[in-house]
C-alpha cells in the first residue's frame, strides 16, 4: 500500500498543529520580541535590533535526527529572534560538554540550550547556569522528574523540551498490531521479536523497546524476544546487529523493533542481503520519520515509523528560552507528541 502526497502532508500538518497548540502558552512580551525587528534613528535610518547570544551544545553532530534538529533550531533563533547562535559539538563526551557550557557562561551568553550527553549529570549544568543567572533549556534528552522538581522548588530558570519515548514504543507496537495476523507472520501464535536499541543505558532507548512489547501484549498478542542488542542510533551498527540476529535466528524472526530510523534502515539492508523481503518475510519499525525512511515505507520495505517532530521541538525550545531571558517564568517540562506513520494509512490522491 502506498502513501499519497495528501497523506504525507496530512501527517506533517498534524505535527504542525501540535506545535501551534503549545505556542498559545507564550506571553505578550515574547510576541513583542518576535515582532520588534528594527528601530528608527533620528536621522531616519533603520537599525536592526541585535538579539541575544545563545550557546547550544549538541551531544553528537553525527546523529541523523539531531542534524535536522540543530539546523532548525539555529535557523529559527536567528530568523525569529536575530540571535547570535554559538553551536558546539560535544562528540558524545560529557566532559567536553561541561567545558562548552562553562565557556558559554564565560563568553557572556544570555541563554543556553543543551542536548545532554548524559542526563544523569544534567544537575551540574543546571546549577552552573543558574548560579550565573543564565536561563537554560535541555532538549531531546530530558532529565528525570526528580531533577525537574528541584528546578521548580529552587525557582531556577531551567526548562526542558522533549518527548515521551514510552509513547513512541507504544506506537511502534500498535503499528505491528495493524499488520495481517498482528505480526504473527508464521501463524504459530507467537510474535518472535528482535529489539535493536539505541545507546546502552539510554532511557529513551530502553523505553521504546519496553513499551513496543507491552503494546503487543496489551493487544492480546503473545511475544518472545529472540535477540536484543544496542544499535547505537547508527545505520552501520544497526545493520551489523541485524546481521548477527539473522545469523542466529534466521526466519524465526518476524518483527524487528528499531530504536530509530537509522537502525531500521540498517536492518532493512541486512534483511535484503540475507534474502528476506521486508514487509512480507519480516516487519521493521523505526522512530523519527526521516525522509529516507518515509520513502522506504512507501516502497513497502519498512512497515512504519513514528514521527519525532524536530521542527516543533526546536521552535518550542527556542521560544521557551527567549521567554525566560525576557524575565518570564516557564514550565520545567514541555512535551511534544509523536505521530504514527505507516503503510496502513490510506489517503486518497
Amino acid at each position: 500500500m502506498k502513501w499519497s502526497k495528501k497523506g504525507i502532508l496530512t501527517a506533517f500538518f498534524i505535527a504542525g498543529t501540535i506545535f501551534l497548540l503549545h505556542g498559545c502558552t507564550f506571553s505578550k512580551k515574547q510576541k513583542e520580541v518576535n515582532e520588534t525587528q528594527a528601530k528608527e534613528t533620528e536621522s531616519g535610518q533603520v537599525l536592526e535590533e541585535k538579539g541575544p547570544k545563545i550557546g547550544v551544545s549538541i551531544y553528537r553532530y553525527d546523529d541523523t535526527f539531531m542534524k535536522l534538529y540543530r539546523a532548525e533550531l539555529k535557523q529559527y533563533l536567528e530568523e525569529t529572534y536575530r540571535a547570535e547562535v554559538i553551536m558546539r559539538n560535544a562528540g558524545g563526551n560529557q566532559d567536553i560538554q561541561n567545558q562548552q557550557v562553562s565557556q558559554f557562561i564565560a563568553d557572556g551568553c544570555q541563554g543556553i540550550i543543551v542536548n545532554p550527553v548524559n542526563t544523569s549529570v544534567a544537575g551540574k549544568l543546571a546549577d552552573a547556569a543558574s548560579q550565573a543567572k543564565i536561563p537554560l533549556v535541555f532538549i531531546n534528552r530530558v532529565p528525570n522528574e526528580t531533577e525537574q522538581q528541584r528546578w521548580k522548588s529552587s525557582q531556577m530558570a531551567i526548562s526542558s523540551v522533549g518527548t515521551d519515548s514510552r509513547q513512541a514504543g507504544t506506537y511502534q507496537g500498535e503499528i505491528i498490531l495493524e499488520t495481517p495476523q498482528k505480526g504473527d507472520i508464521n501463524k504459530d501464535g507467537v510474535v518472535s521479536c528482535v529489539l535493536l536499541k539505541g545507546e546502552p543505558g539510554n532511557e529513551d532507548s530502553d523505553y521504546r523497546s519496553e513499551y513496543a512489547i507491552k503494546a503487543l501484549v496489551k493487544g492480546g498478542v503473545k511475544t518472545e524476544t529472540l535477540y536484543t542488542a544496542n544499535g547505537d542510533w547508527s545505520m552501520e551498527t544497526g545493520k551489523k546487529q541485524a546481521q548477527e540476529a539473522f545469523s542466529q535466528y534466521g526466519k524465526q524472526i518476524e518483527v524487528m523493533f528499531c530504536g530509530n530510523d537509522a537502525i531500521a534502515m540498517g536492518a532493512m539492508e541486512a534483511a535484503k542481503e540475507a534474502g528476506y523481503q521486508p514487509g512480507k518475510d519480516i516487519y521493521l519499525v523505526g522512530v523519527d520519520a526521516l525522509l529516507e525512511t518515509v520513502q522506504a515505507i512507501k516502497a513497502g520495505d519498512i512497515e512504519g515509523t513514528v514521527l519525532n517532530d524536530h521542527e516543533g521541538q526546536a521552535k518550542l525550545a527556542a521560544d521557551t528560552l527567549i521567554q525566560m531571558i525576557s524575565g518570564e517564568e516557564a514550565e520545567t517540562k514541555y512535551m511534544v507528541d509523536y505521530i504514527k506513520i505507516t503503510t496502513v494509512n490510506k489517503f486518497e490522491e
